[in-house]
């Protein structure tokens, strides 16, 4: 499957950048908290044509 043969390659460097890539995001984003200033919203007037 998986060896150190196909670690060594260019592919398998990609491949395991991107596991740890996505891995640490996970880990960032698991630690991000929306406040109530982040997720407020943008007023605006609502205009009704006849």
């Amino acid at each position: 499957m998986y060896d150190r043969r196909f670690f060594q390659t260019k592919l398998g460097q990609a491949a395991l950048a991107s596991v740890t890539a996505m891995a640490l995001f996970v880990a960032l984003s698991g630690q991000m908290q929306a406040t109530p200033a982040m997720a407020a919203t943008i007023g605006c007037q609502q205009v009704e044509l006849a």
